[in-house]
C-alpha cells in the first residue's frame, strides 16, 4: 500500500522517544524491549545515548541488529496513531569516525539541543552515542497508508553539513523576529525541529530546500508565523 510522501521521515522528527528491541544475551535469543529517548541525526537516523552498563547496550555489543519503534500517541488512540518500526544495526558513534565529514562533537551538540538534560549523563563519562543504520522500515499511518520502505529511500537528498546547520541555527536564534521561548533544535531539507515554550514541534516545509539560501527564507517565514 502507498505511504504518504515523507511521512516516515517527519514522524522521526515528531517523536522524542522510542522502544528499542535488542537480542537478549540472557535468556538468549529473546527480544529485549526498552523505552528511551532519541534524536534524529542529519540523515534522520535514530541516535541514542546509553550507559555502557545498561543491559540493552551489552546486547548491542553482542549483536548490533535491533528494531526501533516510534509512534505518535498523544491522544491515546494507539491503533490509529502514526507509527513505524525500523530494522537495522546500531554502531557506536566513535566507530563512525572513518566516515567522511563525521564530527562527534557536532553529533553531541545536536543531541543536546533535543535533550538538554542529557548533559549530566555525558558528564559521567559512562554514556556513549549509538546510531542506527536503518535497513528497512514498516510505516503505518492509518487505513490504506502503510507499507515497507528501504532505509536508503527514507531521504535521497544530500544531508546538511553540521557547519551549515549550526550556521542556520545561529541565524534563527539571533534573528530580531525571534520571540522568547522559540528555539530551533535542528533543521534539514524537509523541515525544522522547534521547541515552542519547551514543547517540541515540527515545522514542515512546503517543498524540500536544496540550498542554504532557500533555507534562510523558509526559516524567516517560520519565525514570522510564530511571532507574537
Amino acid at each position: 500500500m502507498k505511504i504518504p510522501a515523507h511521512a516516515p521521515l517527519h514522524l522521526l522528527h515528531q517523536t522524542s522517544s522510542g522502544t528499542l528491541a535488542t537480542h537478549a544475551r540472557e535468556p538468549q535469543g529473546f527480544p529485549y524491549p526498552t523505552l528511551l529517548p532519541f534524536a534524529p541525526d542529519a540523515r534522520h537516523r535514530p541516535v541514542i545515548l546509553v550507559s555502557r552498563l545498561a543491559e540493552h547496550t551489552r546486547n548491542l555489543q553482542d549483536d548490533p541488529r535491533a528494531g526501533f519503534l516510534v509512534a505518535q500517541t498523544g491522544d491515546g488512540d494507539v491503533l490509529n496513531a502514526p507509527r513505524m518500526t525500523l530494522l537495522g544495526r546500531f554502531e557506536r558513534s566513535d566507530a563512525q569516525e572513518t566516515e567522511a565529514g563525521f564530527d562527534a562533537g557536532a553529533l553531541a551538540r545536536r543531541y543536546l539541543r533535543y535533550h538538554p538534560d542529557a548533559e549530566r549523563y555525558l558528564a559521567l563519562g559512562d554514556f556513549t552515542f549509538w546510531t542506527m543504520r536503518v535497513e528497512r522500515l514498516r510505516y503505518i499511518g492509518g487505513f490504506g497508508a502503510m507499507g515497507w520502505l528501504d532505509g536508503a529511500d527514507l531521504d535521497t537528498l544530500e544531508p546538511l553539513a553540521a557547519a551549515d546547520e549550526e550556521a542556520l541555527i545561529h541565524f534563527f536564534e539571533t534573528h530580531p523576529a525571534r520571540r522568547d521561548g522559540l528555539a530551533l533544535r535542528g533543521v534539514d531539507r524537509h523541515g525544522a525541529d522547534l521547541a515552542i515554550d519547551g514543547v517540541p514541534a515540527r515545522y514542515v516545509f512546503e517543498a524540500p530546500q536544496n540550498d542554504t539560501q532557500s533555507l534562510h527564507v523558509v526559516l524567516a517565514d517560520c519565525l514570522a508565523r510564530h511571532a507574537r
